[in-house]
Protein backbone atom coordinates (compact mmCIF):
# COMPACT_ATOMS: atom_id res chain seq x y z
CA UNK A 1 0.00 0.00 0.00
CA UNK A 2 2.99 2.07 0.65
CA UNK A 3 4.47 1.89 -2.65
CA UNK A 4 1.08 2.65 -4.17
CA UNK A 5 -0.49 -0.75 -5.28
CA UNK A 6 -3.25 -2.65 -3.63
CA UNK A 7 -3.22 -4.67 -1.12
CA UNK A 8 -2.92 -8.30 -1.81
CA UNK A 9 -3.58 -10.69 0.80
CA UNK A 10 -1.81 -13.99 1.04
CA UNK A 11 -3.07 -17.02 -0.64
CA UNK A 12 -3.93 -19.06 2.00
CA UNK A 13 -2.87 -22.67 0.06
CA UNK A 14 0.95 -21.29 0.08
CA UNK A 15 1.26 -22.78 3.80
CA UNK A 16 -0.38 -25.98 2.73
CA UNK A 17 2.11 -29.31 3.41
CA UNK A 18 -0.88 -32.00 3.92
CA UNK A 19 -3.63 -32.47 1.42
CA UNK A 20 -6.33 -34.58 2.75
CA UNK A 21 -8.85 -36.10 0.24
CA UNK A 22 -11.82 -38.12 0.09
CA UNK A 23 -12.25 -40.72 -2.45
CA UNK A 24 -15.82 -41.75 -3.68
CA UNK A 25 -17.77 -38.19 -4.67
CA UNK A 26 -14.00 -36.47 -4.78
CA UNK A 27 -11.56 -38.76 -6.67
CA UNK A 28 -14.68 -40.80 -8.50
CA UNK A 29 -18.06 -39.83 -9.27
CA UNK A 30 -19.62 -41.83 -6.86
CA UNK A 31 -20.55 -44.68 -8.60
CA UNK A 32 -20.07 -48.21 -7.15
CA UNK A 33 -19.65 -51.18 -9.59
CA UNK A 34 -20.10 -54.20 -7.85
CA UNK A 35 -20.38 -57.82 -8.78
CA UNK A 36 -21.30 -60.88 -6.43
CA UNK A 37 -17.55 -61.07 -5.05
CA UNK A 38 -18.70 -57.48 -3.67
CA UNK A 39 -16.80 -53.78 -5.46
CA UNK A 40 -15.46 -54.64 -8.98
CA UNK A 41 -14.46 -51.04 -10.10
CA UNK A 42 -14.17 -47.02 -9.35
CA UNK A 43 -13.56 -44.66 -12.51
CA UNK A 44 -10.73 -41.88 -11.31
CA UNK A 45 -10.04 -39.19 -13.27
CA UNK A 46 -6.12 -39.45 -14.25
CA UNK A 47 -5.34 -35.60 -13.91
CA UNK A 48 -6.17 -36.24 -10.16
CA UNK A 49 -3.28 -38.77 -10.23
CA UNK A 50 -1.52 -36.22 -11.73
CA UNK A 51 -2.23 -33.49 -9.29
CA UNK A 52 -1.42 -35.80 -6.74
CA UNK A 53 2.03 -36.87 -8.02
CA UNK A 54 2.65 -33.13 -9.00
CA UNK A 55 2.17 -32.15 -5.61
CA UNK A 56 4.62 -34.71 -3.73
CA UNK A 57 7.21 -33.95 -6.66
CA UNK A 58 6.97 -29.99 -5.10
CA UNK A 59 6.66 -31.67 -1.32
CA UNK A 60 3.51 -31.43 -0.09
CA UNK A 61 2.24 -34.81 1.26
CA UNK A 62 -1.34 -36.29 -0.04
CA UNK A 63 -3.10 -38.17 2.38
CA UNK A 64 -6.17 -40.16 1.40
CA UNK A 65 -9.49 -40.48 3.71
CA UNK A 66 -11.93 -42.57 2.87
CA UNK A 67 -15.00 -44.16 5.04
CA UNK A 68 -14.65 -47.05 2.49
CA UNK A 69 -12.17 -49.62 2.18
CA UNK A 70 -11.80 -51.51 -0.97
CA UNK A 71 -9.04 -54.04 -3.39
CA UNK A 72 -9.80 -51.69 -6.09
CA UNK A 73 -8.93 -47.85 -3.88
CA UNK A 74 -6.03 -50.14 -2.17
CA UNK A 75 -4.61 -50.85 -5.92
CA UNK A 76 -5.26 -46.80 -6.75
CA UNK A 77 -3.35 -45.61 -3.85
CA UNK A 78 -0.53 -47.97 -4.10
CA UNK A 79 0.02 -47.01 -8.01
CA UNK A 80 0.31 -43.40 -6.88
CA UNK A 81 2.64 -43.94 -4.04
CA UNK A 82 0.29 -42.94 -1.49
CA UNK A 83 2.00 -43.76 1.47
CA UNK A 84 -0.43 -41.59 4.23
CA UNK A 85 -4.04 -42.99 3.95
CA UNK A 86 -6.98 -44.23 6.38
CA UNK A 87 -9.60 -46.40 4.96
CA UNK A 88 -12.93 -47.46 6.75
CA UNK A 89 -12.70 -44.45 8.48
CA UNK A 90 -15.90 -43.48 10.72
CA UNK A 91 -14.77 -40.47 12.47
CA UNK A 92 -12.69 -38.37 9.72
CA UNK A 93 -11.81 -35.40 12.53
CA UNK A 94 -9.28 -37.93 14.47
CA UNK A 95 -7.68 -39.51 11.35
CA UNK A 96 -7.21 -36.26 9.84
CA UNK A 97 -5.67 -35.08 13.36
CA UNK A 98 -3.84 -39.04 13.40
CA UNK A 99 -2.33 -37.92 9.27
CA UNK A 100 -1.44 -34.69 10.37
CA UNK A 101 0.67 -35.53 13.25
CA UNK A 102 2.21 -38.27 11.04
CA UNK A 103 3.05 -35.79 8.31
CA UNK A 104 4.72 -33.52 10.95
CA UNK A 105 2.31 -30.52 10.23
CA UNK A 106 -0.84 -28.96 12.18
CA UNK A 107 -4.01 -27.60 11.03
CA UNK A 108 -3.21 -24.74 9.36
CA UNK A 109 -0.86 -26.95 7.16
CA UNK A 110 -3.54 -28.49 6.03
CA UNK A 111 -6.24 -28.45 3.63
CA UNK A 112 -9.04 -31.10 2.66
CA UNK A 113 -11.79 -31.90 -0.02
CA UNK A 114 -14.33 -33.82 0.27
CA UNK A 115 -18.17 -33.75 -0.95
CA UNK A 116 -20.78 -35.21 1.56
CA UNK A 117 -21.84 -35.11 5.01
CA UNK A 118 -19.28 -37.54 6.07
CA UNK A 119 -16.57 -35.11 5.08
CA UNK A 120 -17.89 -32.24 7.55
CA UNK A 121 -15.77 -33.87 10.15
CA UNK A 122 -12.52 -33.62 8.14
CA UNK A 123 -13.69 -30.07 7.31
CA UNK A 124 -13.39 -29.05 11.02
CA UNK A 125 -10.01 -30.62 11.91
CA UNK A 126 -8.36 -28.62 8.66
CA UNK A 127 -7.18 -24.92 8.15
CA UNK A 128 -8.88 -24.97 4.89
CA UNK A 129 -11.64 -27.33 3.47
CA UNK A 130 -12.83 -27.66 -0.13
CA UNK A 131 -16.26 -29.09 -1.10
CA UNK A 132 -16.75 -30.04 -5.06
CA UNK A 133 -19.00 -28.66 -7.18
CA UNK A 134 -21.53 -31.19 -7.12
CA UNK A 135 -21.57 -31.42 -3.57
CA UNK A 136 -24.72 -30.66 -1.50
CA UNK A 137 -25.24 -27.35 -0.73
CA UNK A 138 -25.12 -27.61 3.13
CA UNK A 139 -21.92 -29.29 2.57
CA UNK A 140 -20.24 -26.28 0.25
CA UNK A 141 -21.45 -23.75 3.31
CA UNK A 142 -19.64 -25.37 5.57
CA UNK A 143 -16.43 -25.62 3.25
CA UNK A 144 -13.55 -22.54 3.35
CA UNK A 145 -13.86 -22.86 -0.81
CA UNK A 146 -15.87 -24.55 -3.51
CA UNK A 147 -14.28 -25.95 -6.65
CA UNK A 148 -15.82 -25.67 -10.26
CA UNK A 149 -15.12 -29.23 -10.87
CA UNK A 150 -17.51 -32.09 -9.57
CA UNK A 151 -15.92 -35.32 -8.10
CA UNK A 152 -14.52 -37.79 -10.59
CA UNK A 153 -13.75 -35.48 -13.20
CA UNK A 154 -10.76 -33.22 -12.24
CA UNK A 155 -11.74 -31.78 -8.47
CA UNK A 156 -9.00 -32.66 -7.22
CA UNK A 157 -6.46 -32.01 -9.88
CA UNK A 158 -8.29 -28.09 -9.68
CA UNK A 159 -7.11 -27.85 -6.02
CA UNK A 160 -3.49 -29.32 -6.61
CA UNK A 161 -3.35 -26.75 -9.17
CA UNK A 162 -4.12 -23.83 -7.35
CA UNK A 163 -1.90 -24.73 -4.60
CA UNK A 164 1.16 -25.11 -7.00
CA UNK A 165 0.53 -21.82 -8.29
CA UNK A 166 0.00 -20.35 -4.24
CA UNK A 167 3.61 -22.21 -3.86
CA UNK A 168 4.94 -20.43 -6.74
CA UNK A 169 4.98 -23.81 -8.15
CA UNK A 170 3.15 -22.79 -11.27
CA UNK A 171 5.15 -23.25 -13.89
CA UNK A 172 5.69 -26.87 -14.00
CA UNK A 173 1.64 -26.49 -14.87
CA UNK A 174 2.67 -24.50 -17.64
CA UNK A 175 5.77 -24.86 -18.96
CA UNK A 176 6.95 -28.12 -21.07
CA UNK A 177 10.88 -27.17 -19.77
CA UNK A 178 9.59 -27.07 -15.95
CA UNK A 179 7.31 -29.96 -16.14
CA UNK A 180 10.31 -32.41 -17.78
CA UNK A 181 12.01 -31.24 -14.58
CA UNK A 182 9.69 -33.79 -12.91
CA UNK A 183 7.60 -36.34 -15.69
CA UNK A 184 10.12 -39.28 -14.56
CA UNK A 185 8.74 -39.33 -11.25
CA UNK A 186 5.11 -38.97 -12.17
CA UNK A 187 2.32 -41.13 -12.95
CA UNK A 188 -1.20 -40.66 -14.14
Amino acid sequence: MLNGKPYAAPDPLAKVRLLITDVDGVLTDGGLFYNASGEALKRFHVRDGLGIKLLQQRGVQVAVLSGRDSAVLRKRIADLGVTLFSLGAKDKAAECERLQAIAGVNREQTACIGDDSIDLRAFSACGLSYAVADAPDYVKRNATGVLSLPGGSGALRELADRILRAQGAGDVLESAHAYASVMNQVVQ
